[in-house]
Parts: C-alpha cells; structure tokens; sequence
C-alpha cells in the first residue's frame, strides 16, 4: 500500500512514535535548532524559513491541524520558561528565530516532533517532499537492517511469543482431538473449523490472510501470528473442544458438520470474547501496518498509530537478542512443540 503521508494522520503518528527512527532521521536530516530543556525546539519563523514557506501558511497549518500537533510537542511558551527560552535563543545568534525580544509575552515553539510533523502536512513545500521521502527511506531501512529474519516474522521479536506458541500447539491438539473424536468423518473439518476460528477473531480465513502478508505455500501462519493473537486463538481452541465433548456426550453420539457449525455459532457469540477480539483485532491491524506495511482492509476500522512502546518491543536491542536465540535454536523449538 502506497505511503502517503500528507492524507494519513495514522501513518504520520507510526512514523513519530518510531524513536528509535527518529533518532537516525533527526542525524541525517542535521536540521539547525534551539536547545531547550535538552530537546530540539524551532520558532515558527524557523519552520517556514526551512520549509520555503510564508510565516502565514506555517500560522494556518498550525491552526488547523492544532490538535495533532499539539500532541507531538506543539506548544505555546509563557512566563518563566519563556524567559528561559530566550536565554538559549542569545547562545545561537547565527539563527533565524524571528522578531522576538524580552518583551514577547508568548511564543509558540515546536519540538522535533512537531517539527518533521508540520512538514508531513505540507503539500506546497518541495522541502517538505524531501523531507517526507527521507523520513519514509530511513524508517523502511531502519527496520529492514533490524530485521534479519525480515518483517514477516517480525512478531517473534516479541518475548512472550515462544511461550504462546507452544501452549498453542497443546491446545491445538485438543481442539482437533474432540472434533476428530465428536464430529463426523469430513475431510476438510480442520481447516474449516480452523478458518471459522480467523474470520470469527480477525474476519479473514487462512488463504486470506496468507495473501495480504504475502506468505509462501510453505510457510505457516501460525509462526507470523503476534502472541496476542496466539493466546486468543488458543481460548477459542480450549473452550469450543470442551463445547463439542459436552455436546457429544449429551446426544451420545457425533455431530454432524451442520451441527458443529452451529455450535460454533452459538460459541463464538458470547459476550466475554468482545473485548478480546477488539483488543486482537486493533493489535494485528496497527502492527501490520506499520511492521509489515500490510493493510487488512476489513479491520480498517481497527487500525490505530501504533505507540512508543510498541515500537520499542519489536525493535529494540532485546529483540535481536531474541531474533538470535531463535534462528541458533529452530531444532530445539520443534522438538518441543512435538514432545507437546
């Protein structure tokens, strides 16, 4: 899905909650500015000075979109701090700051942040353009030279992922042990029961799914599934197992497709799995989008910017620690899942 920044309010957001990015984008892009309180800051004479714009399509750009901006450290400078301010504007006088003095009763001033987010907005700056596509580059890069075993698998940088998978894998056995032992003989009843599973928890089946992520014939879904998404899908496993022994049991003898299915539908519709499959949903959608770059277009609703933290838990230090263990120890991990 093609990147455009200047319609997107999400795909702008993944690109400022990216720390780690931002630091390489803030050292190439060498970008002059006014230190305050250990941080980047620019007047608004400064942005439209970089950008090769009018102060007053700065002041409009600000006003507009005052909200988003404000979130990304957009703010409004008074009293002391503004004194102090102004201090560290008399240590860089090489800098076009505007027509400020010590009598300036406020001043607005934006962070890094707000800065690189204004020049996403901007659809009349060819400066602005630049710095969009620099920013795109070195965020694409970043990832892909974090990722030696690429976006794909990016979901096992995640601690937590090898524990879900292998307590998947047990409940999986239980799963396709009661429909095995309490469903008539059909030979498609896996991958059916299987694919009502995905569509009930994130609305596509496995082909699907495969296809917006772009995986091979040979690849397995599950290994591409955050564990988030693992430990829902192991819920529905356990309980619908323990649903069609109860059923079983009660009629005395095994269902037929249609009445799984049934069932199914009956057991999908609780409650208590709202929650859960909004919270999965919003996860699988928000990550893919800006991990992978895949779009599921039927969890649109769900697609959120993805927050510093997130980041940082697939692409930190920790995760190429993680990402090691796993490739040094992929023998030990199947044996595993088959001693299960």
């Amino acid at each position: 899905m093609e990147t455009n920044l200047t319609n997107s309010r999400i795909e702008r957001q993944n690109i400022l909650n990216n720390e780690l990015a931002l630091v390489e984008i803030q050292e190439k892009a060498n970008i002059p500015a006014i230190i305050f309180e250990d941080q980047l800051c620019f007047t608004k004479s400064m942005v439209a000075d970089f950008y090769a714009v009018d102060l007053r399509t700065i002041e409009r750009y600000s006003s507009d979109y005052l909200e988003e901006l404000t979130c990304n450290g957009y703010e409004i400078l008074k009293g002391k701090r503004l004194r102090i301010f102004l201090d560290c504007v008399a240590d860089v006088p090489d800098i076009n700051v505007g027509n400020i003095s010590n009598r300036t009763p406020q001043l607005a001033i934006f962070s890094f942040k707000a800065f690189l987010n204004i020049g996403m907005l901007l659809s009349e700056s060819d400066k602005a353009r630049a710095l969009r596509q620099l920013m795109l580059d070195i965020v694409i890069d970043f990832i892909n030279r974090k990722l030696k075993i690429g976006t794909k698998y990016i979901n096992q940088r995640d601690k937590n992922f090898v524990f879900s998978s292998l307590q998947e894998e047990n409940y999986r056995r239980q799963f396709t042990d009661a429909l095995k032992e309490c469903v008539v003989d059909y030979k498609y009843k896996y991958s059916m029961f299987t694919d009502l599973i995905y569509v009930s928890i994130f609305k596509e089946n496995a082909k699907e799914y495969k296809k917006i992520l772009d995986l091979k014939a040979k690849d397995k879904v599950r290994d591409t599934f955050y564990s988030e998404i693992l430990n829902l899908i192991a819920s529905y496993e356990c309980g619908f197992a323990d649903v069609l022994r109860k059923e079983f049991a009660q009629l005395g003898r095994a269902l037929s497709i249609r009445e799984t299915k049934n069932l199914f539908s009956i057991f999908e519709q609780s409650a208590h799995w709202k929650p859960l499959i909004d919270d999965g949903r919003i996860k699988m959608s928000s990550r893919d989008l800006a991990l992978r770059e895949a779009f599921h277009y039927r969890l649109s609703e769900y697609i959120k910017p993805l927050q510093e933290d997130e980041f940082s838990k697939f692409l930190d230090s920790t995760g190429d620690e993680l990402e090691r263990l796993m490739q040094e120890n992929q023998d030990v991990l199947r044996r595993l899942k088959e001693s299960e």
